[in-house]
């Protein structure tokens, strides 16, 4: 996934990894004992109570608290952070990424390159090394079965896996031996590192999910409780979970590294929000780590500043954006309610995108709600630093936004202050996870949309309901039974292949899919799409970038979204916890079987 992409020739493949190597040593990254400096207070804020000295936890329990509680540990069948991260302190993939953007070897004996045969030169296949002697919590031995099975699991449309953009393009997986893997492509791949790698490549125990595949792995109550405890290979196990609660896990007696894990507890607590997850960790010392603090910068900086943790923050925690629903979210259409067939009576006209777009206080939002932690952008793809695109721009203008809404024909006809057309008020309902943050951010847009003629319905959904991907909730961002919605989201590896087949047309939620394709604002544009299958099977590194950036470009002019804010969103340690760091490409917590305390 990461450090090093394939080419049809060795000298591409080189050239491909100084870029990546080129990109991990640029001043954005910064050694995991190097945390953010805190940002000073803001003269603005206010005065805050003097906040009780911090308690150091002591003792081998490692505390964690991420305020959006964890619903599912099967990560295959989640879209959340919140519940990859759960199952990563149990679960393991073949390879991880490193907040240096660098490969590093979990359930795999090496890395694959050219260099050392596990890469096909001409991109047809991937050759992975499995480590030896490796267990599952349950004592038995992790196989390529498992791997294959994962595979055949994750690839099955009716398992209606959200990992399945990862690994619908695998013609077959074989095990050569009892530690070698081979992954085999429909076509040649420009990047072997998808399958199996960071936190949507972790391997399910086939003797555990083999009946799971299909449609049974949402309807089996079998597979139901397998989703809640799954086993796996990790440092831990699991002891108990309570879902939108509390997940607790034991040290495996079985894990291959057990000498050198330090805790022997785990627990993940769910719940409250940001601002209270981070004085937990920041003020009162309840918790040694507290994730994604995602609060309003006059509230932040008091607490970081208060010299009690330590803040984790570099290269991109994502894009906060607006999806745009081009099919109608109306009640009234029941069962056809935001299906494909059923347009947008608004949204599919461009115009009223573009004024949309333009009307939006991007400044507002950054100076008054983001301050350091974030940076307006107009671009979807941010990172790798490279392929963010010099093309695009998103300055404010009320009144072209207006003009452009006139051009199409919405005006206001009755005088009350709406604008209308063939008997369709412009009002949009306008639905996001439960954060501050965000309901700011939800005003401030209200605002700025209001002042072109349309009327915003805010509505504010539990963080644990809004990204599960319950397929029988009508809540979820997968189902979007609303006009527009935020959230965060970016690449999970340098290489954004997978990132932009989000918005291709045969990804496209809907039943059909269980909601859970990967495009949830219902975007289909073929010239995306062709341009899409062109950069998939281009080798050429120059052309690839050239691409990336024209694949951003088309998604930011045909505003299929609204990029809002570049995030850096930092998380926080307690300073005697060793081992945390920021992470662009995967889990904040991909290393958590390293961590330790300082006593």
């Amino acid at each position: 996934m990461r450090l090093l992409k394939v080419s049809r020739s060795v000298r591409l493949f080189v050239l491909l990894a100084a870029l990546a190597l080129l990109l991990a040593a640029c001043p954005a990254a910064m050694p995991a004992a190097q945390p953010a400096a805190a940002p000073a207070a803001a003269e603005a804020a206010p005065a805050a109570e003097a906040a009780p000295a911090a308690s150091m936890r002591t003792g081998k329990d490692l505390k964690i608290l991420y305020w959006q509680a964890p619903t599912i540990l099967n990560p295959h069948q989640s879209t959340g952070t919140k519940d990859f991260d759960a199952a990563t302190v149990m679960l393991e993939s073949l390879a991880r990424i490193s907040f240096e953007d660098q490969l590093v070897p979990f359930l795999a004996a090496e890395i694959p390159t050219i260099e050392n045969g596990g890469v096909a030169a001409d991109g047809t296949s991937v050759t992975w090394k499995l480590k030896e002697g490796v267990k599952w919590s349950d004592g038995s031995a992790f196989t390529p079965d498992d791997v294959i099975f994962t595979w055949q699991y994750a690839s099955n449309p009716e398992t209606a896996a959200t990992t399945l953009a990862n690994y619908d393009d695998i013609a077959n997986v074989e095990a050569l031996d009892a530690t070698t893997v081979k992954i085999t492509w429909n076509e040649p791949q420009a990047n072997p590192y998808v399958p199996f790698v960071g936190f949507s490549g972790m391997i399910l125990q086939k003797a555990q999910f083999a009946n799971c595949i299909g449609a049974a792995a949402i309807t089996d109550a079998a597979c139901q409780a397998a989703n809640l405890a799954p086993i796996g290979t990790g440092a831990w196990k699991l002891r108990e979970f309570k879902p939108g609660d509390t997940v607790t896990y034991d040290r495996n007696e079985n894990y291959r590294d057990n000498a050198n894990t330090y805790f022997d507890t785990v627990e993940i607590k769910g719940g409250g929000d940001a601002t209270s997850a981070a004085r937990a960790v920041c003020e009162t010392g309840e918790v040694d780590y507290s994730w994604n603090l995602q609060i309003q910068k006059a509230v932040l900086d008091p607490i970081l500043a208060a010299g009690q943790c330590d803040a984790l923050a570099g290269g991109s925690f994502g894009v906060e954006r607006i999806v745009i629903n081009f099919t109608n979210p109306d009640p009234a259409l029941a069962d056809k309610r935001s299906e494909p067939d059923q347009p947008h009576p608004f949204l599919t006209d461009l115009k009223v995108r573009q004024a949309i777009n333009m009307a939006i206080d991007r400044a507002a939002i950054d100076d008054q709600l983001y301050g350091p932690t974030g940076e307006a952008t107009c671009n979807i793809l941010v990172v790798p630093t490279p392929l963010n695109s010099p093309n695009t721009t998103c300055e404010r203008d009320v009144e072209g936004a207006k003009a452009l809404l006139d051009e199409a024909g919405w005006v206001d006809s009755d005088g009350d202050g709406l604008r209308d057309k063939d008997g369709v008020k412009m009002v949009l309902s306008f639905q996001t996870s439960i954060n501050p943050l965000r309901q700011g951010e939800q005003s401030i847009i209200k605002a700025s949309l209001a002042e072109i003629g349309m009327q915003v319905n805010l509505r504010a959904i539990d963080a644990g309901v809004f990204f599960s991907g319950d397929p029988g909730n009508p809540d979820t961002l997968n189902k979007m039974y609303v006009d527009i919605q935020m959230y965060t989201n970016g690449p999970s590896e340098p290489d954004p292949t997978s990132y932009f087949e989000g918005w291709i047309c045969d990804k496209v939620n809907s039943q059909a899919n269980s909601w859970q394709g990967g495009n949830d604002g219902r975007y289909c544009n073929p010239d995306y799409d062709a341009l899409y299958e062109l950069y998939k099977s281009e080798f050429d590194l120059v052309k690839r970038a050239e691409m990336a950036i024209q694949l951003n470009d088309i998604l930011v002019n045909d505003v299929a979204i609204i990029p809002l804010i570049n995030r850096a969103t930092p998380s926080a340690k307690a300073k005697n916890v060793e081992g945390p760091t920021y992470n662009t490409f995967d889990s904040n917590i991909w290393n958590i079987a390293t961590w330790s305390r300082s006593e």
